[in-house]
């Protein structure tokens, strides 16, 4: 699928300025200091319009939505998007309501909140809303946009349980379906800090064809066409390619045994280092080897 719209999936911990502090108004200055070069800026200058884009934010994954849909609209409308609304989607008929889709149809952005996404995609997964956020981005200029639970629920794989600690312990992660708006790709989220290196790795040893993606915090990638991902954020991103693996133990070992790889290879991308999921090639965006 060459989709015409763009996806941004997001680590989690998105910069968004600190607008639950009290002092907010009266020392705005000291709380701005991601926004000329971070992630809700880029998803404003992606989108079709601009600031007079149509935002929707959908908070279906979060188990405090009129917490966490509000202090996002804040931080778009301080970055000068002039058409923000927040969408609480918390029940399967929900996503069945006219007035609902017909937001939808109106949008030129949608971007889904952290939290549980199991909860995101057992509410959402196979509804006409979802339908219609599919045919969006194959036909549309349009963007989706998740972080945390939002962007894990992007792929059509996607890890739903697993400790940190004990990942690399077989059958330890438990993995289902997404809502597939890009393929042969998994990822995870607040993946530096939480150290969940050993989830994506099992995830890519039990299906090594499949790209694993780990994105740090205020970290994310921007993809077009469905193949081009460029790094954007102020951390790491870690991909696991398992299609040079020689050799493993995973199906040989019992349940909660370690498991062994032999020759995965990693990649790790910072800020504006793009990647091109057709050819498997990673471009350093200042490279020593020009």
């Amino acid at each position: 699928m060459n989709p015409k719209g763009k996806l941004i999936v997001v680590g989690g911990a998105v910069d968004k300025g600190s607008f639950t502090e009290k002092n907010f108004q009266s020392q705005v200055d000291k709380n701005l200091n991601f926004f000329e070069t971070g992630i809700l800026k880029r998803i404003i200058q992606e989108s079709k319009k601009n600031e007079n884009s149509q935002i929707e934010i959908v908070t279906t994954a979060s188990k405090i939505p009129h917490e966490v849909g509000p202090e996002y609209a804040k931080a778009f409308e301080f970055l000068g998007a002039k058409k923000v609304s927040v969408m609480h989607v918390e029940k399967r008929e929900e996503a069945l309501d006219p007035k609902i889709m017909d937001r939808i149809k109106k949008a030129d952005v949608v971007m889904f909140t952290g939290g549980d996404q199991l909860r995101l995609t057992s509410i959402l997964g196979g509804t006409p809303f979802h339908d219609l956020l599919l045919e969006k981005y194959k036909n549309e200029d349009f963007i989706f946009a998740g972080t945390s639970a939002g962007a894990a629920a992007a792929s059509n794989s996607m890890i739903y349980q697993g400790s940190s600690s004990e990942a690399l312990l077989k059958g330890e992660i438990k993995i289902t379906s997404g809502l597939g708006f890009i393929d042969g790709v998994i990822i995870d989220t607040h993946f530096v800090q939480r150290g969940r290196i050993g989830r994506l790795f099992q995830a890519v040893v039990s299906n090594p064809k499949t790209l694993g993606i780990g994105l740090g915090e205020d970290t994310g990638l921007l993809v077009t066409k469905g193949k081009y991902m460029e790094a954007i954020g102020s951390g790491l991103v870690i991909l696991v390619d398992g299609r040079q693996i020689k050799d493993t133990n995973l199906t040989q070992v019992e349940l909660g045994k370690p498991v062994s790889i032999k020759n995965l290879v990693v990649h790790v991308m910072s800020q504006n280092d793009l990647y091109d999921l057709q050819k498997h090639e990673m471009t350093i965006h200042v490279a020593q080897n020009v």
